[in-house]
């Protein structure tokens, strides 16, 4: 496999590289190469799919079924798969690059999104957030600077870069709700109360969004959004709501 350099922000594809921890979960796949459950009628070989791939498919939501384009061989830790959404496609590979491939720790995988840029940044931030660590981190720096091209400095740019876009837009989704709640201030006693309680999602959402956790900031952007489309009295759950008070 040719190297490519790391990329983060850029109009139309980005390139990641990440330290593998951990060799679990195991999957299969059938002859076609399409990743299937143990026991599914058509599994035919196992692949090692190991904690970065997982965290990456996870982070893309609904999702085709992933696709082994290079099956393993020899080592069921080396392959190549393909997997793709509505908005962006993201192939994985994974092989070693120290220690002729003999730990768990010698392998790294290349991510390459293509696609829409803000969701391939809040993929980005998903897969760290799911690791709990930050995945850039080699356990031989020199050996994965290497076999990436690619300094540790560009590697930390390239994540933190698209962390960084997915910060600044959830922030800004976060600041949109926070001006709808202040706007609204005052209508009546039921809607100061619902308001109150978007404000207290929005600080959650808030303190998630700086623990890098971008499915609480989900949950509670959900929660403070619901709260002030009750809190409207236009609106045809708030108008309802208020009828079956008697307000």
């Amino acid at each position: 496999m040719v190297s490519r350099s790391p990329v983060g922000v850029d109009p139309e594809r980005s390139i990641l590289y990440a330290q593998v921890m951990s060799s679990e979960p195991k999957t299969a796949f059938d002859e076609d190469g399409v990743m299937r459950g143990f026991g599914h009628q058509k599994a035919f070989g196992k692949a090692y799919l190991g904690d970065v791939a997982r965290a990456a498919l996870r982070s893309l939501g609904t999702h085709d079924a992933p696709n082994f384009t290079t099956e393993p061989v020899f080592d069921e830790q080396s392959w190549e798969l393909c997997c793709s959404t509505d908005e962006i496609t993201m192939r994985i590979s994974s092989r070693h690059y120290w220690g002729f491939g003999l730990f768990t720790k010698s392998f790294l995988n290349e991510i390459v999104m293509e696609g829409s840029l803000p969701t391939r940044a809040r993929c980005a931030m998903d897969i760290v957030s799911s690791l709990g660590r930050n995945p850039w981190e080699p356990v031989r720096v020199r050996a994965f600077e290497k076999s990436t091209s690619g300094l540790m400095s560009e590697h930390t740019e390239s994540w933190e870069g698209l962390i960084s876009v997915a910060r600044d837009s959830m922030a800004d989704d976060i600041s949109v709700l926070q001006d709808s709640v202040n706007s609204m201030r005052g209508l009546d006693e039921l809607s100061d109360v619902l308001l109150d309680s978007a404000s207290e999602a929005l600080e959650r959402a808030m303190e998630a969004l700086a623990d890098k956790n971008a499915p609480a900031v989900d949950r509670a952007l959900s929660r403070a959004s619901s709260a002030i489309v009750r809190a409207d009295p236009k609106s045809e759950s708030g108008s309802l709501e208020r009828e079956l008070l008697d307000y």
